[in-house]
């Protein structure tokens, strides 16, 4: 949306204890402004930090739903809230790096500890859950694009695993082959 130039000159003109009287109302309805306001101006720990906070509880979720949950599609809504929740972090901290670096190891820990019920499971009830892993490598590949060169080499061991789980999954080999995912290390 794009405001009038005499809208914001109004705006501009409003007296300070007004508008943050305004700030505050408007804040309530965008919580996700809220919480990255909140990082930027009040909380005081570095990005790298809060990405490792981040790291450690969301690998307790997936470990705690890959033990809780038996349906292959419970396991896909729980990837799914914890691609949300890497997406909200990225919004409030502006963090790149960590969103290649997350989604990479969402992907890698999830697979490593669920491989072997996705194999076992009957093709359709796999099959949301093998798609959805395979477009969130495409994802990862992406994101690594974006990333500076030199940052590549932090990330390949976990490529590399990432492909060795689809490549030992037939299941997810056969979606990784007929959607043009090369798994093999180049």
């Amino acid at each position: 949306m794009t405001f009038e130039p005499e809208f914001k000159e109004a705006l501009q003109q409003l007296p300070d204890k007004e508008k943050d009287k305004l700030i505050l109302r408007l804040l309530k309805f965008d919580l996700k402004l809220a919480n990255r306001l909140h990082f930027e101006l009040v909380e005081k720990i570095p990005v790298q930090e809060k990405r490792e906070q981040f790291k450690k509880e969301m690998i307790a979720k997936i470990k705690l739903a890959s033990d809780r949950y038996i349906l292959l599609d419970d396991l896909l809504w729980e990837l799914r809230s914890r691609s949300g929740e890497i997406t909200e972090y990225v919004f409030i901290t502006k963090d790149k790096y960590g969103e290649a670096l997350l989604n990479t190891l969402m992907l890698r820990y999830f697979l490593e500890i669920n491989t072997k019920r996705i194999a076992l499971g009957s093709t359709n009830k796999s099959y949301k859950l093998c798609i959805y892993c395979i477009a969130r490598v495409f994802k990862v590949l992406l994101l690594l694009q974006k990333q500076h060169e030199d940052l590549h080499l932090n990330f390949r061991n976990d490529i590399q695993e990432i492909g060795q789980l689809i490549g030992n999954n037939p299941v997810l080999m056969h979606l990784a082959i007929h959607n043009g995912l090369d798994v093999n290390p180049t």
